[in-house]
């Protein structure tokens, strides 16, 4: 029998498929088509999940049934300027790298720019992939994120429009990295968008990708992403995803990762916006001897929800696995962390290690944490824990021995805590900037996250 929640959900999607499905991009493909009509058709037998599902029992997601979401067809820039983008943060130096700007949903090609990159390289936003090189894109969107399987991947696959492309051809370095930029701009209705990245990095290649998902104004808007990254053998991948999005607004995303032989894999997520958010990865090491590293730091305030889920499957012999996600919560927050880590029976020589540290700087902030190993294999070195827990005494005695006062020696080492993922980030530009914004939500001016911090006991 299908609840209540999901027959809101499957008409009211259903009324906007039926109607945009003709008008999507790459509606002439065949593959396309049936590709979209399975996923919308998967997404009616799954309907939206509920907490009775085991992975969803601490995020309730059942406003996003009620709220008339629409989808855009047409693309919309209207009131966005390139001041406003520089304001939240999207705008870069001219040599920082190449750029793909995508406003409610749509490639926005005046606000976007190309960095010169080596011969063979394509990168382009996927609905223009889709019409000039289709058989790049075929073998891979949605091989990874499978619909079967998640109700929000297959409503991303069934709408899916615009998102970033990446090609990068084997043994290619690419020095710059590619931004992909997603501003979600105020509308009179609430609005979705689907946005959907496929990265493909050949053999022996190596390329930085940063995903920055902002809002303009603090609007109702939902947004539901999907990426898929393909690492072939040898390949190695630096990922960051900043999600800055509207404290009024949903953020539902799912990264998936599938790795080569002796590929290398690396992600930082940091979140910092929306009312609700849930952030997935997915990582397969499929190949012997890959390595991926999954890091993230997530700051919540006032009645935010944040829900952090994390798949890495070990499924051959010695590949390493190496998780830390931070979160540090405030007023009346709830953040989540699921981490599941899979050792399959022909995965030997598995080294993984799974952290999950929570800083509470209030009586009703709340985390749910719940790190999990399945082991299968018997020769192993796999590890993980979760710590919750609140400022040290200790530590703010020292520093106001110190001359410093209570609320700059709380916001100092609430910030020394965050830095320790930021700190990770190598991308000069993009860490200073998140350092700045770090502070900033302290209360703390520019440059004193290094004052008497390392000295703290």
């Amino acid at each position: 029998m299908i609840d209540t929640m999901q027959v809101k959900d499957r008409d009211h999607f259903l009324a906007q498929f039926d109607r945009l499905e003709p008008q999507l991009p790459g509606h002439a493909l065949p593959w396309l088509r049936t590709l979209r009509k399975e996923a919308f058709a998967r997404f009616e037998e799954l309907g939206l999940p509920t907490p009775r599902h085991e992975d969803w029992r601490f995020t309730n997601v059942s406003a996003l049934a009620e709220k008339p979401f629409e989808t855009l067809v047409d693309a919309d820039t209207a009131g966005v300027t390139a001041a406003r983008l520089e304001r939240v943060g999207a705008g870069f130096a001219p040599d920082s790298g190449s750029r793909m700007v995508f406003v409610n949903g749509h490639f926005a090609e005046r606000f976007s720019g190309y960095a010169a990159v080596p011969e063979g390289m394509f990168h382009s936003n996927l609905a223009g992939a889709l019409q000039r090189m289709p058989a790049l894109v075929e073998p891979h969107l949605a091989r990874h994120a499978r619909s079967e399987e998640h109700p929000f991947v297959a409503l991303n696959t069934a709408f899916l429009q615009d998102g970033g492309f990446l090609y990068v051809p084997p043994n290619t370095v690419i020095e710059q990295p590619v931004y992909l930029v997603f501003v979600t701009a105020p509308r009179s209705r609430p609005l979705a968008t689907h946005p959907r990245n496929l990265v493909i990095v050949g053999r022996n290649s190596q390329v930085t990708l940063v995903e920055m998902y902002l809002g303009l104004e603090e609007d109702v808007y939902f947004t539901n992403a999907v990426t898929e990254v393909v690492a072939d053998e040898g390949a190695h991948v630096d990922h960051y995803k900043l999600q800055r999005e509207s404290k009024r607004a949903y953020h539902v995303a799912v990264t998936y990762v599938e790795q080569a032989r002796a590929s290398v894999f690396r992600t930082h997520f940091v979140g910092l916006g929306g009312a609700l958010v849930r952030n997935e990865v997915r990582v397969r090491l499929g190949g012997e001897g890959a390595e991926a590293t999954v890091n993230g730091i997530y700051l919540a305030g006032g009645t935010q929800h944040m829900d952090n889920y994390t798949v890495i499957d070990h499924a051959l012999p010695r590949c390493a696995s190496h998780e830390l996600y931070k979160g540090i919560l405030n007023g009346k927050a709830h953040g989540v962390f699921n981490g599941k880590i899979f050792v399959r029976q022909d995965a030997q020589k598995t080294d993984a290690k799974q952290t999950n540290q929570t800083l509470l700087l209030s009586d009703d902030a709340v985390i749910n944490t719940k790190p999990q190993l399945e082991i299968f294999a018997d020769d192993v070195k796999c590890t993980h824990g979760a710590t919750v827990g609140q400022l040290s005494a200790d530590a703010v005695f020292y520093l106001r021995s110190r001359g410093i006062g209570l609320e700059a020696a709380r916001g100092l080492l609430t910030y020394a805590f965050a830095n320790d993922v930021i700190g990770r980030i190598e991308i000069d530009a993009l860490r200073d900037q998140l350092e700045d914004l770090l502070l900033a939500r302290q209360h703390l001016p520019a440059g004193a996250g290094g004052a008497g911090i390392t000295e703290a006991p």
